[in-house]
């Protein structure tokens, strides 16, 4: 082909492709509009149309330019299951005329936070999420609805380091690596796994080392930086880096006496380092707290410019006139705005707002059947409410002449003629704060009733008032009793007259369970008797745990809570729960609430004494034996991965659910380690007499500790010793292995 030739036919293609560009171009009213740019390109063509009122105005929580034909998505709650209802009110919304209703949506309901955690079990944790993140995307867009919001506030990656905590119930344990796997399943069951769109938005609470209530607004959490990186900030590093998520929520504290709202690391740690590029917001009243209760900023203009440069492009507060003051003393620049709303865009596009519905695959989640009305839903609540249940005990009697020498669990319905059913909330299922409204709800008695049938005569009692427990038990074949806290106390905000309760605002004062008395009194006139125990949170339990035969433990908030109750209790659902927190036998095993240096004694790692129950601690119906432990090589070094195998044989007459957890100890490390650490788990199901092989993976990274002088995660030259078994306390086998750079 001849240069002449050769310059027609590019030119005769150039115009071609310009005129198709052109064409494409002349469809959308404005750059931004078209799918096919890239994302950074439209988001600065939206920045560039907006004017500085707009901008002011897309830093609270629903982006919308109504003049550009933008309409973003706001926020909604739901830790385990999204919440549109329920005692805090989320079904609250506003007309077109701005008048507030207060109409509940009802939304399929699972166990609270940690109860979710109590699976052990990531893959169905993913499940339950994208079941909320469903119902979310259909209420939103639905012709019936359009209603709630696209930016889920969950999950909850805050630790739970102290059992005292008033939110215990909104995290999924003590453990950091744990709650990193947990938090990376929600987030991906809440964005699906579309290359490009997002179902919802995960966004992650509180950032960070925020688990103490009383004095939260103004109060410093601190400790040193190796637990800020090894530690405290780890469930969010994998919900971001390994989940995905792209926002999160600062919280009330401080660190070190810097309130998280303005803390430097949110934009040199989350944005530099993990890769977040999208919504930072503050807590509810955050930027007021600044001023108030911090003291850190003198005015609320001074505290809304600190916050802006910290990174936060959305506010839970009273913004507008602090933000336009500090425009106006040229403490921030409009520039500064753009940078930070480009976060707020990046999560709009990610979503499909922004497109043609026919791009967006979650487009389509709409219809006439509500979903949180089907099977599917339905049987997913109670699969994970069975799943979160922990067997705490289960002996023979004391009393040989009164049984057999077999376990009091499960209870053989055949043999029954009467059951006693005792505790304050037998026939309801109790919400928490972050709950929504579900669209019924099971109780254990109805449950119970529905398990036996008509011919077995169930006697009730909420109390023991007029002796009525001790008269409902005397001469059951069997007593029930259902203990534990309430997840609001009964009582309105601030308040919580039980002290060994604790909710949102309110941290708990005490460990011994009040209700307690009431088995002590069933017990003595009935010694088979089986304790419930139903709360958000670790008891002291020690004389039950001593003296009844049986106990069981289960997390409010299920729609399924008695079905699944009844299912375990009388043998259909084999419980294989594991604990997520270590309980103390009493709250002087604690160190002082505020001291945040958990070296000090807190969490499975460093706890100092005997606890009640241990970190991992779960029973079953069943037996299971392990074997032929091995590891894929005797050395591992920076970037590489060990594969850790063994056999597990189910060894009883059931079939059953076993949880194999991998403990690390480092033996030789230049720096102080942990007793020991969690750094892998799998639930798998085996049928009685089957031989199961399980591979865990172990990472060079995940064996690392953080470097003060050099800034970075080391490997250190180091022998390790792995240990496998079914809880912290439970090792089964154990290998040593040797590590180095």
């Amino acid at each position: 082909m001849n240069i002449k030739n050769y310059r027609l036919i590019t030119s005769f293609l150039f115009l071609i492709s310009s005129g198709c560009v052109a064409q494409e171009r002349a469809q959308y009213a404005f750059p931004f509009q078209n799918p096919a740019l890239p994302m950074e390109e439209r988001v600065s063509n939206i920045l560039s149309l907006m004017t500085l009122e707009e901008k002011i105005a897309n830093l609270g929580t629903v982006p919308s330019v109504p003049r550009l034909g933008i309409k973003g998505a706001g926020h909604v709650e739901g830790l385990h299951g999204l919440a549109l209802g329920g005692p805090g009110a989320w079904g609250k919304y506003k007309d077109a005329e701005g008048n507030e209703h207060d109409v509940p949506i009802p939304t399929t309901q699972f166990p609270q936070a940690v109860g979710l955690g109590e699976t052990w079990d990531p893959a169905v944790i993913e499940q339950a999420a994208a079941i909320e993140g469903y119902e979310a995307r259909y209420i939103f867009q639905s012709d019936q609805y359009h209603r709630g919001g696209l930016v889920i506030r969950a999950p909850n990656a805050d630790l739970d380091r102290d059992p005292r905590w008033g939110r215990s119930e909104e995290s999924y344990g003590e453990d950091a690596f744990f709650n990193g796997t947990m938090v990376t399943a929600f987030v991906k069951g809440l964005q699906g796994h579309d290359p490009r769109y997002w179902q919802t938005a995960a966004l992650l609470k509180h950032f960070m080392a925020n688990s103490n209530e009383n004095g939260r607004g103004g109060s410093s959490s601190d400790f040193d930086e190796r637990l800020m990186r090894e530690y405290y900030s780890v469930p969010f590093r994998m919900g971001i880096v390994d989940g995905g998520a792209r926002a999160y929520m600062a919280a009330y504290n401080a660190w070190n006496g810097v309130p998280m709202t303005v803390q430097p690391i949110l934009k040199n740690m989350t944005f530099a380092e993990w890769g977040l590029d999208g919504i930072v917001c503050t807590d509810a009243g955050g930027l007021t707290n600044l001023v108030t209760l911090h003291k850190y900023s003198k005015t609320y203009d001074e505290a809304a410019a600190a916050a802006i440069h910290a990174g936060i492009n959305q506010f839970l507060d009273r913004y507008e006139e602090p933000v336009s003051v500090a425009l106006k003393n040229h403490r921030i620049t409009e520039a500064d705005l753009d940078e930070n709303l480009k976060g707020v865009f990046r999560v709009m596009i990610r979503l499909g707002l922004l497109d043609p519905p026919s791009m967006v695959p979650y487009s389509t989640i709409k219809g006439k059947e509500d979903p949180w009305t089907t099977t599917k839903h339905k049987e997913m609540a109670r699969l994970v409410t069975q799943e979160s249940t922990v067997l705490l005990k289960n002996e023979p009697l004391k009393n040989a002449a009164l049984n057999s020498n077999q376990p009091l669990l499960p209870l053989d319905k055949s043999k029954l003629k009467s059951i006693a059913l005792i505790g304050p909330h037998i026939d309801e299922v109790l919400l928490d704060w972050y709950s929504g409204t579900p669209p019924y709800t099971v109780t254990p008695l109805e449950g119970i009733r529905n398990k036996v049938g008509p011919g077995v005569d169930i006697r009730t009692a909420t109390s023991n008032a007029d002796n009525a427990a001790v008269n409902a038990a005397r001469t059951a074949d069997v007593a029930i009793v259902i203990i534990g806290n309430h997840p609001t106390c009964g009582a309105g905000w601030y308040q919580c007259p039980t002290p060994s309760d604790g909710k949102e605002a309110i941290d708990r004062k005490s460990l011994i369970l009040e209700q307690e008395e009431l088995a002590k009194q069933v017990y003595a006139v009935n010694k088979h008797t089986v304790v419930v125990l139903l709360s958000s949170f670790p008891f002291a339990i020690q004389w039950t745990r001593e003296n009844i035969p049986a106990i069981l433990h289960m997390t409010h908030n299920s729609e399924e809570e008695g079905n699944a109750l009844a299912d375990v209790l009388f043998g259909d659902y084999n419980p294989a729960g594991r604990l997520v927190h270590t309980w103390p036998q009493s709250i002087d095993q604690l160190p002082p609430m505020m001291d945040y240096n958990i070296r000090h004694g807190r969490t499975y790692m460093y706890f100092k004494g005997k606890p009640l129950f241990p970190f991992g601690y779960g029973l079953s119906y069943t037996a299971f034996s392990y074997s032929r432990l091995q590891t894929s090589s005797k050395m591992l070094r920076t970037g590489g991965t060990l594969k850790v195998s063994l056999k597990v044989q189910n060894t009883g007459t059931r079939a059953g659910d076993e949880v194999v957890q991998m403990y690390v100890r480092h033996l030789g490390s230049k720096v102080e380690r942990p007793l020991q650490e969690l750094r892998g788990f799998q639930r798998i199901n085996l049928r009685s007499g089957e031989t199961k092989t399980v591979s865990l993976m172990l990472k060079a990274s995940d064996l690392t500790y953080w470097s003060t002088t050099e800034h970075k995660f080391v490997l250190d030259q180091d022998k390790l010793e792995i240990m496998i078994g079914s809880s912290s306390s439970d090792i089964r086998s154990k290998e040593l292995i040797n590590v180095a750079p």
